[in-house]
């Protein structure tokens, strides 16, 4: 009843929260007391995938394959106009699940609309009602597009109407190489993100040597998958909540993180093997039947929260500059946890994983809407934030850990806008000392970077009014502000007035 009388719920909103309320009263799958009782105690979380998983948390389709060969469940033929081509993406989405409902990856769009672009001006309406009819229907800012590497008339368009609609959905990453990349296709998408909180740049060369291929893609916040594959579920470990239970440092790598990681990867493995096996989807889905995805390509997520206030427990800091994100001991201790973890979960292998050597993946995730008194991922505590340069130098080190996911976002203000080549020079700087994802926005924007989702802060404030919203992301975004401080990240002053 609290879900059948909640104003602020569209009907589509419902539904999905009557669904995931059922999902949650099914007969559970069997973990284990230990592992069960970790849950209980809020060591680890299930991000409320539900207790009966029957589809995988994340699909990335081949698109490119659809383009070329049509889809016959759908009876779509290959198109060969801009209208056919936008209408082929948007009818085939609405058939590809996740645990959202919606799809979180769209494709690289660019390169898959670029071939069917003639006429610009006709093209760019096109593509406008395109981003504005994906904004209305798959209303969730978890769907997530790529564009890039290289510059396209479809990539200019694109951004175009990314800064015109400003719209929350899609979220947009730019696979970004100098080597490949122009320097006016980097800078119209720089000014782009500081106009409307989009795209996010991604060290396309990074993920290359991660994985192995060109054929990657970036899904919902910012995970990185192999095309044609995706995650099966992902599991969160509370790090801070871990680093409570030991006595010690040592303590917490002999005995607390050791427990939690074994925990934590078996349940992944009984809901992936439960996915893979036991359900029907990859047995009939027509994503599989037609070669749109490799069952082989999925994986696991082990995704970790809560590391600064994990090395703060351990190490109880007398004062700032002790803490994390500042003093030697603490940065030097974070990153030693995530090695440990990294090296748990690599030498873990399950068979229903055909890619990533069998193991699943690392993931830093973003938090959730509930999330209070810890932080998201290996990120520095909002209000805590150093200057940007040491910022930067700090957070690159945990990034060769985390192909599947690990980003980090920053506000500018204003000044900025007029001079979008500071903020590509910024970028150049943290790809080169390592970090493999960067997420920027204006001060004073109304789209921002939640975490690693965006909002409209005018939906958030109607949703604080008790109005209903179409982006089912503004929920988490409305907690994400008020348990998480995510609209009080520290603006980054132009160097002249810094």
């Amino acid at each position: 009843m609290d879900i059948l009388q909640d104003t602020t719920l569209t009907y589509r909103q419902q539904l999905n929260s009557l669904a995931a309320y059922a999902d949650n009263a099914a007969e559970r799958l069997d973990y284990g007391s230990k592992a069960r009782q970790m849950m209980k105690d809020g060591l680890i979380c299930d991000l409320f995938e539900g207790e009966l998983p029957y589809r995988p948390r994340y699909i990335l389709p081949d698109y490119a394959k659809l383009m070329r060969e049509g889809c016959e469940f759908l009876s779509l033929k290959p198109p060969t106009t801009i209208w056919e081509a936008i209408h082929t993406l948007l009818i085939f989405y609405e058939h590809v699940p996740s645990i959202t409902t919606f799809p979180v990856y769209l494709g690289n769009i660019d390169t898959l609309l670029d071939p069917f672009v003639s006429n610009e001006t006709e093209a760019y309406a096109a593509i406008r009602l395109f981003l504005q009819h994906i904004d209305r229907t798959l209303t969730d800012s978890f769907v997530h597009a790529n564009i890039g590497p290289r510059e396209t008339p479809a990539g200019r368009l694109i951004l175009r109407a990314s800064k015109e609609l400003q719209c929350s959905i899609p979220n947009i990453t730019l696979k970004y190489d100098p080597a490949i990349t122009s320097e006016s296709f980097a800078l119209l998408a720089a000014d782009t993100a500081l106009a409307c909180a989009k795209p996010s740049f991604c060290d396309h060369q990074q993920y290359i040597a991660d994985f192995g291929t060109e054929d990657y893609a970036i899904a919902s916040c910012y995970n990185g998958f192999p095309i044609g594959g995706g995650g099966y579920t992902l599991i969160r470990l509370l790090l801070s909540h871990v680093a409570a239970t030991a006595s010690s440092v040592e303590d917490f790598f002999q005995h607390s993180l050791p427990e939690a990681a074994g925990q934590i990867l078996h349940i992944i493995d009984v809901r992936s093997r439960f996915i893979r096996n036991d359900c029907a989807f990859f047995q009939s889905s027509f994503l599989v039947k037609e070669g749109f995805i490799q069952p082989d390509r999925f994986a696991g997520m082990l995704g970790v929260v809560g590391l600064a206030e994990a090395v703060n427990t351990l190490l109880k800091p007398s004062c700032q500059q002790e803490r994390f994100g500042y003093g030697k001991a603490a940065n030097a201790l974070g990153l030693r946890i995530i090695d440990t973890l990294s090296k748990m979960v690599r030498e873990h292998t399950c068979e229903v994983v055909g890619c990533n050597s069998g193991s699943h993946y690392l993931h830093a995730q973003v938090g959730s809407d509930i999330d209070e008194g810890f932080s998201p991922g290996c990120r520095i505590p909002v209000g805590e934030e150093p200057d940007l340069l040491d910022h930067i130098l700090q957070s690159a080190p945990f990034h060769r850990y985390f192909p599947n996911g690990l980003g980090d976002v920053f506000i500018f203000e204003e000044t900025y806008q007029k001079h979008p080549e500071a903020l590509l020079r910024i970028i150049h700087g943290a790809f080169r000392n390592g970090l493999r994802y960067f997420s920027a926005y204006g001060a004073g924007a109304d789209l921002v970077r939640v975490t690693g989702y965006l909002a409209k802060r005018s939906d958030v404030e109607r949703l604080e009014r008790g109005e209903a919203v179409t982006n089912d992301t503004t929920i988490f975004a409305k907690g994400a502000k008020h348990n998480g401080h995510a609209f009080d990240r520290r603006i980054r002053r132009f160097p002249d007035e810094d």
